[in-house]
């Protein structure tokens, strides 16, 4: 009896194709490469994400970092000036579920990983690229997630004045 496995029939598709460059990549996925978030984990993830208006996901805390991607992340939020009161940070170190899951959910392999909005915005290199170009800051901005500061009050005051 001739068998043929999957594996030899996509070899001699391919060998037997014409040699033009394909429009879209062809991305197998095998079964042990799938995995597959938890209900309660997705839902508790959910929750963390919407618990703020910017929330980051990080290797300890904000005031004890663990890892240097997770301190400079933490860094140039606070050069930005984000809100506390409108900042929440998950220490993935403290659940393996939540750091495993967050991965998953936002499927993106690092951590710290930051959210403005409910959205993902990326990880720690993204962050500090953001901030060097000076998107951050609008994105913040633009969400309203910044200390009111006195600077920001004389500016409103003399907006008003005009």
């Amino acid at each position: 009896m001739l068998t043929r496995s999957l594996f030899s029939r996509q070899l001699f598709a391919a060998a037997s194709r014409p040699a033009v460059a394909p429009k879209a990549a062809f991305r197998p996925v095998l079964f042990f490469q799938n995995r597959f978030l938890s209900d309660a984990t997705r839902q508790a993830i959910d929750k963390a994400v919407a618990s703020a208006p910017v929330v980051l996901f990080m290797k300890g805390t904000p005031e004890t970092p663990q890892c240097g991607f997770s301190r400079a992340s933490i860094q140039v939020l606070g050069l930005q000036g984000v809100d506390p009161n409108k900042f929440a940070a998950f220490n993935v170190l403290e659940d393996s579920e939540l750091r495993q899951g967050i991965k998953e959910y936002s499927d993106w392999p690092t951590i710290p990983q930051l959210y403005i909005d409910k959205e993902f915005v990326g990880g720690c290199d993204i962050i500090v690229s953001m901030h060097q170009n000076g998107e951050l800051a609008k994105l913040l901005e633009e969400k309203d997630v910044l200390v009111k500061g006195e600077e920001g009050a004389a500016e409103e005051q003399t907006e008003k004045k005009e």
